[in-house]
């Protein structure tokens, strides 16, 4: 799609970004079959062909209205159109870029702005877990649609630590484990499960305290400024280890697992951090991409009857492991060939569930109406138990799930040998 950049943007390497991706694309229309806006809405412009040509007026001069803004807000940025594209336009790096010049134009609603800072501020700050908590004891007082949003305290004890694998070909490889900002308090089982399998495996596990938030929030909320300090000091705080031998950096949460993969692209005009970021970006691993080479040893370590209790299990891959990363078909494989019993996935598995980082708070309605439908074709496939691989789809789904959502290396943890003789 040609595109002459308007005068004000032609030395602005973020417009410049832009108009590359801009030129792969053929208005084809593909992507548009694929977009979950678009077949709520029937809108053109709420499809990714129609922010396209959004995008492309603000590049080449035309005023943005609110209007505008709306239309790129609605994008989930699940990138299901990058999957159906036969040209391989990054779309989600040209939205980043439409939706920041889009917003350096146009102001938002006070109340619309308050909700995203607070997002982008609050979400990942020391002070979200005592909040979190105090909402747990509060939870029965809470409206319903707080309710849904806030886990029932869990009393249960902590597992047992995992019966070690001998002779594992994976003993002494050291690991940088990314936790993110949310999900140590939303869902810290998935973490202990990954330690406690990766540790079984032979693993060190290390957590640099001085890493946080991975910047998904800020960056896709439109406040870069913060995303890239963020990014930065997540690369200082990884950069030793990684000089000292550490062989990556794992994700257990899909959703982070590519906005790390994607610094080495937001950070590649950086004198000091590009190079950095793009060694960082080639290290990170999501965690079911080591998931085919553990099968063979952790096989005769699995529980026959904790198998069989489990039930039948069904997988709701996040838009951000099949899109973002495009890892596709690997966890499946793997917890069959473990000997889960895994259905056969749900129709439209490649459609976004509706969460969506903050989408679920900022567009609660479209949100919802794709939880619906997603919900509606997971338990179609009669399951006991839901699994994914993203804090915010689990989370999402369990607001209205009758059955539990839950990380599949929870699952996995869960049929594994404990090293404690009754267990």
């Amino acid at each position: 799609m040609q595109t002459t950049l308007a005068p004000q943007y032609e030395h602005s390497l973020l417009a410049k970004t832009g108009q590359d991706v801009l030129r792969q694309c053929v208005h084809c229309g593909f992507c548009t079959a694929t977009c979950p806006t678009y077949q709520l809405l029937g809108d053109e412009l709420d499809g990714p062909r129609g922010r396209i040509y959004l995008i492309r007026q603000v590049l080449q001069g035309e005023t943005p209205t609110r209007s505008t803004q709306e239309h790129l807000d609605r994008c989930l940025t699940c990138r299901s159109c990058e999957s159906t594209c036969p040209s391989g336009v990054q779309y989600g790096h040209l939205l980043d870029v439409g939706r920041a010049l889009v917003d350096a134009q146009v102001p938002r609603p006070w109340a619309t702005r308050a909700i995203r800072s607070l997002l982008v501020y609050f979400l990942p700050s020391v002070l979200f877990a005592p909040a979190y908590r105090i909402g747990q004891w509060l939870r029965p007082c809470l409206p319903s649609s707080l309710q849904a949003k806030v886990q029932a305290r869990s009393s249960a004890p902590p597992p047992a630590s995992l019966k070690p694998i001998a002779a594992s070909p994976l003993a002494g490889q050291r690991v940088l484990l990314l936790q993110g900002c949310v999900q140590p308090t939303l869902l810290p089982g998935i973490d202990g499960a990954t330690r406690r399998v990766l540790t079984a495996l032979g693993m060190e596990v290390i957590t640099p305290q001085d890493a946080g938030c991975c910047a998904a929030l800020a960056q896709h909320l439109g406040h870069h400024e913060r995303a890239l300090v963020q990014m930065k000091r997540n690369i200082d705080a990884w950069w030793p280890y990684l000089e000292s031998g550490v062989q990556s950096v794992i994700s257990n949460a899909s959703g982070c697992g590519v906005m790390v993969k994607d610094y080495g692209h937001v950070l590649k005009d950086d004198p000091l951090y590009a190079d950095k970021a793009r060694t960082i970006s080639a290290q990170c691993q999501d965690l079911s991409e080591m998931l085919p080479t553990w099968v063979a040893h952790l096989k005769p370590q699995l529980h026959p009857k904790r198998l069989l209790d489990a039930g039948p299990m069904v997988f709701h891959p996040p838009c951000t492991l099949q899109h973002g990363q495009k890892i596709t078909g690997v966890v499946e494989a793997a917890l069959k060939d473990l000997g889960f019993n895994l259905t056969p996935a749900p129709q439209d598995a490649h459609l976004c569930c509706g969460s969506a980082g903050t989408y679920s708070v900022l567009e609660p309605v479209l949100s919802q109406a794709l939880q619906k439908r997603k919900l509606q074709h997971l338990m179609a496939r009669a399951p006991e138990h839901i699994l994914s691989a993203n804090v915010g789809c689990i989370t999402h789904l369990q607001e209205k799930s009758p059955v539990p959502v839950k990380h599949w290396i929870e699952a996995l943890d869960a049929a594994l040998v404990a090293s404690q003789p009754s267990a």
